[in-house]
Protein backbone atom coordinates (compact mmCIF):
# COMPACT_ATOMS: atom_id res chain seq x y z
CA UNK A 1 0.00 0.00 0.00
CA UNK A 2 1.32 3.42 -0.87
CA UNK A 3 2.29 5.68 2.03
CA UNK A 4 -0.24 8.35 1.04
CA UNK A 5 -3.06 5.81 0.89
CA UNK A 6 -2.10 4.27 4.24
CA UNK A 7 -1.92 7.71 5.83
CA UNK A 8 -5.40 8.58 4.50
CA UNK A 9 -6.92 5.32 5.76
CA UNK A 10 -5.29 5.73 9.16
CA UNK A 11 -6.53 9.33 9.26
CA UNK A 12 -10.09 8.18 8.57
CA UNK A 13 -9.96 5.43 11.21
CA UNK A 14 -8.13 7.42 13.87
CA UNK A 15 -11.36 8.96 15.18
CA UNK A 16 -12.12 5.56 16.74
CA UNK A 17 -10.45 4.62 20.02
CA UNK A 18 -10.90 0.84 19.89
CA UNK A 19 -10.71 -0.98 16.57
CA UNK A 20 -10.80 -4.55 15.32
CA UNK A 21 -9.22 -5.39 11.97
CA UNK A 22 -10.79 -8.41 10.29
CA UNK A 23 -8.45 -10.58 8.22
CA UNK A 24 -5.18 -8.79 8.88
CA UNK A 25 -3.10 -11.29 6.89
CA UNK A 26 0.48 -10.11 6.54
CA UNK A 27 -0.42 -6.42 6.14
CA UNK A 28 -0.01 -4.95 9.59
CA UNK A 29 1.00 -1.40 8.61
CA UNK A 30 -2.43 0.21 9.12
CA UNK A 31 -3.00 -1.53 12.47
CA UNK A 32 0.49 -0.52 13.60
CA UNK A 33 -0.01 3.10 12.55
CA UNK A 34 -3.35 3.26 14.37
CA UNK A 35 -1.76 1.83 17.53
CA UNK A 36 1.10 4.33 17.22
CA UNK A 37 -1.52 7.09 17.03
CA UNK A 38 -2.98 5.94 20.37
CA UNK A 39 -5.79 3.61 19.32
CA UNK A 40 -6.32 0.18 20.82
CA UNK A 41 -6.19 -2.26 17.91
CA UNK A 42 -6.96 -5.97 17.81
CA UNK A 43 -6.16 -7.75 14.57
CA UNK A 44 -7.95 -10.98 13.65
CA UNK A 45 -7.38 -13.69 11.10
CA UNK A 46 -8.34 -17.34 10.75
CA UNK A 47 -4.62 -18.18 10.77
CA UNK A 48 -2.08 -17.18 13.44
CA UNK A 49 -0.28 -14.02 12.37
CA UNK A 50 2.66 -11.99 13.60
CA UNK A 51 1.61 -8.45 14.52
CA UNK A 52 3.53 -5.53 16.02
CA UNK A 53 3.80 -5.46 19.83
CA UNK A 54 1.34 -2.55 20.09
CA UNK A 55 -1.35 -4.53 18.22
CA UNK A 56 -3.27 -7.37 19.84
CA UNK A 57 -4.02 -10.52 17.86
CA UNK A 58 -6.85 -13.03 18.16
CA UNK A 59 -7.45 -15.99 15.87
CA UNK A 60 -11.08 -15.54 14.85
CA UNK A 61 -13.37 -16.55 12.01
CA UNK A 62 -15.83 -13.81 11.09
CA UNK A 63 -18.28 -16.52 9.94
CA UNK A 64 -18.43 -17.66 13.59
CA UNK A 65 -17.05 -14.67 15.50
CA UNK A 66 -16.08 -14.69 19.15
CA UNK A 67 -18.25 -11.91 20.66
CA UNK A 68 -15.53 -11.04 23.17
CA UNK A 69 -13.28 -9.84 20.33
CA UNK A 70 -15.78 -7.24 19.11
CA UNK A 71 -17.56 -6.35 22.36
CA UNK A 72 -15.78 -3.06 23.15
CA UNK A 73 -14.93 -2.01 19.59
CA UNK A 74 -15.90 1.41 18.32
CA UNK A 75 -15.20 0.26 14.77
CA UNK A 76 -14.50 -2.90 12.84
CA UNK A 77 -12.51 -2.47 9.65
CA UNK A 78 -11.01 -4.61 6.93
CA UNK A 79 -8.63 -4.01 4.05
CA UNK A 80 -9.07 -5.78 0.70
CA UNK A 81 -12.09 -7.64 2.04
CA UNK A 82 -13.62 -10.13 -0.43
CA UNK A 83 -17.39 -9.83 -1.01
CA UNK A 84 -18.26 -13.09 0.78
CA UNK A 85 -16.95 -11.55 4.03
CA UNK A 86 -18.80 -8.21 3.80
CA UNK A 87 -22.03 -9.37 5.44
CA UNK A 88 -20.46 -11.50 8.21
CA UNK A 89 -18.08 -8.69 9.13
CA UNK A 90 -20.95 -6.20 9.13
CA UNK A 91 -22.96 -8.47 11.42
CA UNK A 92 -20.03 -8.82 13.84
CA UNK A 93 -19.76 -5.03 13.97
CA UNK A 94 -23.50 -4.37 14.25
CA UNK A 95 -23.96 -6.97 16.97
CA UNK A 96 -21.72 -4.78 19.12
CA UNK A 97 -22.84 -1.32 17.94
CA UNK A 98 -19.54 -0.71 16.13
CA UNK A 99 -19.06 1.10 12.84
CA UNK A 100 -17.94 -1.03 9.88
CA UNK A 101 -15.53 0.35 7.28
CA UNK A 102 -13.66 -1.58 4.60
CA UNK A 103 -11.86 -1.60 1.28
CA UNK A 104 -12.29 -4.22 -1.41
CA UNK A 105 -10.04 -6.13 -3.77
CA UNK A 106 -9.60 -4.20 -7.00
CA UNK A 107 -12.86 -4.12 -8.89
CA UNK A 108 -14.99 -5.94 -6.31
CA UNK A 109 -18.14 -4.07 -5.44
CA UNK A 110 -19.61 -4.01 -1.93
CA UNK A 111 -22.10 -6.77 -1.18
CA UNK A 112 -23.88 -4.62 1.43
CA UNK A 113 -25.36 -1.09 1.38
CA UNK A 114 -22.57 1.45 1.82
CA UNK A 115 -21.54 5.04 1.50
CA UNK A 116 -18.34 5.64 -0.42
CA UNK A 117 -15.50 7.84 0.77
CA UNK A 118 -12.67 8.52 -1.64
CA UNK A 119 -9.17 8.87 -0.23
CA UNK A 120 -5.94 9.04 -2.25
CA UNK A 121 -5.53 5.74 -4.06
CA UNK A 122 -8.51 3.97 -2.47
CA UNK A 123 -12.23 3.97 -1.74
CA UNK A 124 -13.35 3.36 1.82
CA UNK A 125 -16.79 1.81 2.09
CA UNK A 126 -18.78 2.68 5.19
CA UNK A 127 -21.71 0.43 6.00
CA UNK A 128 -24.94 2.39 6.17
CA UNK A 129 -26.96 2.31 9.34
Amino acid sequence: MRHRTRRAIVGRLSDFGRLVEVGVGNRTDVAAALADAGATVTATDVHPREVPDAVGFVADDVFDPDPAVYRDADAVYALNLPPELHRPALEAARDHDAAFLFTTLGGDQPAIPVERETVPGETIFVARE
